[in-house]
């Protein structure tokens, strides 16, 4: 997932959710002295008013709203959604159902029902609708008056985060209003799994379709600066639906825009660029890039430095898919970014040449160097086996899997493949703590592989699971950690 373009959806196989707790800090004004007790209880009554209305608002919100709120299950990832319809047309964010087909349903109340996904919003609006069959009564959210939101008026949101915890209601304000891109930013706490779901105003009417946050570091997690598709564009994406006008294909748009990456070479002479009020913006936090394309091969290690005295930079690694491979701010020390990773695959990669803050100019240099053509000959682990019936499966989707385990150290690259000309292999690795630490389906869209590449962020027994895609995946495989 791309931190600073992080879409909601989120893996709902091998996903390991930490619960954090922290204590409430609770600040008082004083109170003015008075020997007058008819104006002391005067004084404390009107605060308790006002937090007694502000959260019978909340109430409010959230008992009208929720019933029409549901999860949306791919198998493969999870979101969120908005019945708008008592028939069952469920609003959602195209990212979440892309590959179209069928999707199960989640209701509040915990029934689960499938549904079809009948329509995408064109030129890369981030919104989809899906069907859910045979219902005609269920509970919907209707959708707010066109320009009536106001930064400053409170914003609630409701959803699934992390495929976990459906139904969560969060509580925040509208920051900002992006009229050019037609997003809402808020601070109320949307997280991976609440894309889809809705954005709602104090009556509880759609105002926005949640689709992403703006975020730092590898947890990924809301720091209060979310963003919505203004219900504004839904009206006529939902005519276009309704008349069979919208597309049945998700239809992808580059954040990047149509601007043509510079070709660069792995081991060639340093790069020297610079980020102007010229430059292409980056729609989550106005920041300036620069996108540069170099030819890599899988299993090939490089290390990218970009350099400067002027700015702070921030790179974004991206696959021949498109899909983010990594990312960084200041890896290289001070403030200086650095990306080393092994290849997954051959093939064309994309790398995003960018700063940290909005909106910094200066100049910078990039250095891309390879060690190698294919991965090292020493392998960790390497273990031909079969996923069979009777097996261990995982609770999730019922899938089979396999175990693994190796000794790996702090700072240890590793990349690990899983092939199979049988079923469709998925693998991921967990850390010494237990925590998921990296998963992949397919390792390009040429092939139905596995691979992964990955620093050790820490010392101690590491867990590979070997898996199938689906609870139909049978067969042999080899898996190769190197």
């Amino acid at each position: 997932m791309n931190l600073k373009l992080l879409s909601l959806a989120v893996s709902g196989i091998l996903t390991v959710g930490v619960t954090t707790s922290a204590s409430a800090v609770v600040t008082t004004s004083p109170v003015r002295q008075s020997t007058d007790l008819t104006e002391f209880k005067s004084v404390h009554s009107q605060g308790a008013i006002a937090q007694n209305v502000a959260e019978q608002t909340n109430i409010r919100v959230y008992e009208t709203a929720s019933p029409a709120v549901v999860s949306v299950d791919t198998g493969k990832s999870n979101g969120s959604g908005t019945i708008i319809s008592p028939d069952g047309m469920v609003l959602t964010n195209a990212h979440v159902v892309s590959a179209g087909g069928t999707v199960n349903i989640v209701l509040s109340d915990g029934r689960k029902l499938v549904a079809d996904v009948v329509g995408f919003g064109e030129d890369g609006l981030d919104l989809a609708v899906v069907k859910i069959r045979g219902q005609n009564n269920l509970p919907t959210i209707p959708l707010a008056r066109p320009g009536s939101v106001k930064v400053g008026q409170q914003a609630f949101a409701i959803g699934n985060p992390f495929g976990q915890f459906q139904g969560t209601f969060t509580v925040g304000i509208v920051s900002r209003i992006d009229q050019q891109r037609g997003l809402i930013q808020t601070d109320a706490a949307i997280n991976p799994g609440n894309s889809g779901g809705p954005l709602l105003n104090s009556s509880g009417e759609l105002i926005g379709v949640n689709t992403s946050i703006f975020t730092r570091g590898r947890g990924g997690g809301s720091i209060g600066i979310g963003f919505a598709i203004s219900a504004d564009k839904v009206p006529a994406f939902l005519t276009a639906v309704r008349e069979g006008r919208a597309p049945r294909v998700a239809q992808t748009r580059s954040p990047f825009g149509n601007k043509s990456p510079q070709k660069v070479a792995l081991n060639g002479p340093a790069v020297s660029g610079k980020l102007t009020n010229e430059s292409s913006v980056l729609p989550t936090d106005n920041s300036f890039f620069d996108l540069y394309s170099f030819e890599g091969k899988a299993g090939q290690q490089i290390t990218i430095e970009m350099k400067s005295q002027e700015i702070d930079p921030y790179l974004i690694l991206l696959g021949p898919n498109q899909r983010e491979i990594a990312q960084d701010d200041d890896g290289a020390g001070s403030k200086d970014a650095r990306i080393t990773v092994r290849l997954p695959a051959d093939g064309t990669y994309t790398l995003v040449a960018n700063s940290y803050e909005a909106r910094q100019s200066g100049a910078y240099t990039l250095e891309l160097k390879a060690s190698g053509a294919t991965a090292p000959s020493r392998a960790i682990l390497q273990e031909e086996d079969a996923l069979v019936a009777g097996g261990p499966v995982l609770p999730s989707d019922k899938s089979l899997y396999r175990e693994y385990t190796f000794e790996g150290r702090s700072g240890q690259s590793v990349a690990i493949s899983l092939e199979s000309t049988d079923f469709d292999p998925y693998v991921a690795i967990f850390g010494p703590n237990g925590r998921l630490v990296a998963e992949n389906d397919d390792a390009s869209d040429s092939t139905k592989n596995a691979f992964l590449s990955v620093t050790l962020p820490a010392t101690g027994r590491y867990r590979v699971i070997v898996n199938a895609y689906d609870a139909s995946g049978r067969g042999r495989y080899t898996l190769t950690v190197r």
